[in-house]
């Protein structure tokens, strides 16, 4: 789908909301990272907790970030309120990092984490479904470009700042988990003072039942083909655990080994806005359909060149695919829903790519164990040539059914 190109378009017509917003996102994602980049290394040095028990406490984090996702969407817009959900969300997520510093025992950063993902999980969809309502049509694509930089730059400041703080201190874990608090709470006062919650347009149909078999139906098959689409996508599109995994598997020493995630998030962020200023003025299904050729060529770089500067090349078009389709799959979803329905539309395809992602890592993690990492990027190859065959197939654009 394209929208009419703005013949004065630039940088600054991007609303103050939307760089308030990715601020928003970049703060808290340093705060997080920060702590989470550090967080397995001192519970098993420190608390001397077992690797199944971190196994056990990443798994339940993200599990319930994905499921909360769909009814926090779905609440905003019964009550038709984003901010209010966003605010809690970012509230809660950073009421819980003075936890990590003070915690004694595994029990308690177990509940940290527990409550931190549910913060995660409310104020994710009813975030973007703002971003949606403020963002101009012809500067949809910028706007959420724009989110996923600074959010990805977040990314990768945290771990380095946290490695930095290491030094410093003297690898002294509390410490740097208390400078960590500082930047959630910067979030927090930022989006409460800093962004403002457009009025729904008069005349807008309630939403009576958002989780509902006609609420469904009403988001369109539009809206359902991104939804089949990101989830081909993401079975070709493993966890990023398997490219740390890569990379020691060809040498890269341990202590360096974190960098790989660094480098790959470096990449996105500078890839993300420029990828969502093309979406506005291209076909975004053809935007798409070169992620996922991006993606099929990081693969093979993968499975087939099992060196360094293999791994390098792999990684920098990792990083390149995902700046080219993350920011595009959450406009594609404004663009396909209904505005009384973008915080269920969000919900529901959140939960969606989560449960893909699920399936592809476990038949990553299989395929590694029986046969070798070059089967596991060999597989993502296939599932790539597999998804964009079925996008190329797919009549007409993405979004059809867009409300504009």
């Amino acid at each position: 789908m394209t929208v009419p190109i703005h013949p004065r378009y630039s940088l600054a017509q991007i609303p103050k909301g939307i760089w308030a917003l990715g601020a928003v996102s970049m703060l808290m994602d340093i705060s997080s990272e920060m702590i989470h980049a550090l967080l397995p290394v001192y519970m098993v040095t420190v608390l001397g907790t077992s690797m199944a028990t971190i196994g056990f406490i990443e798994g339940l984090a993200e599990a319930t970030a994905s499921i909360t996702k769909i009814f926090s969407g779905a609440l905003s817009d019964w009550l038709g309120k984003r901010k209010l959900l966003a605010v809690l969300g970012y509230g809660l997520a950073a009421c819980t990092k003075p936890i990590f510093p003070l915690a004694q025992t595994v029990d308690w950063l177990i509940a940290a984490r527990f409550v931190d993902r549910i913060g995660k999980g409310i104020r994710g969809a009813p975030r973007d479904a703002l971003i949606a309502e403020i963002a101009p049509v012809h500067l949809r694509g910028a706007s959420f470009g724009l989110r996923q930089s600074l959010d990805t730059a977040g990314a990768f400041i945290g771990p380095l700042l946290g490695v930095a703080l290491m030094w410093w201190t003297a690898n002294d874990f509390q410490s740097v988990f208390w400078i960590a608090v500082v930047p959630a709470f910067m979030a927090l006062g930022l989006i409460i003072f800093a962004v403002r919650e457009p009025r729904r347009p008069s005349g807008s149909p309630d939403v009576k039942s958002p989780l509902s078999l006609a609420a469904m139906k009403r988001l369109g098959s539009g809206y359902w083909r991104v939804v089949l689409v990101a989830m081909a996508f993401n079975l070709a599109r493993f966890s990023e655990a398997f490219l740390i995994l890569r990379a020691h598997d060809v040498g890269v020493p341990t202590l360096w080994v974190p960098t790989v995630l660094v480098a790959m998030n470096i990449v996105y962020a500078l890839a993300a806005y420029p990828a969502g200023v093309l979406s506005d003025r291209f076909d975004r299904k053809k935007m798409l359909a070169i992620g996922l050729i991006v993606l099929g060529c990081a693969d093979v770089a993968l499975a087939l060149t099992p060196n360094i500067a293999g791994i390098a090349v792999g990684l920098v078009l990792w990083g390149l695919h995902m700046g080219l389709t993350q920011g595009l799959f959450a406009t594609l979803v404004a663009d396909a829903s209904p505005p009384e329905l973008r915080g269920t539309a969000f919900g529901c395809f959140n939960l969606s790519a989560g449960l893909s992602m699920l399936v592809a890592s476990l038949i990553a993690g299989w395929l590694w164990d029986l046969y070798g990492p070059g089967a596991t990027f060999g597989a993502g190859g296939i599932f790539t040539l597999l998804a964009l065959g079925g996008l190329l197939a797919m009549r007409g654009s993405l979004g059809d059914n867009a409300k504009l």
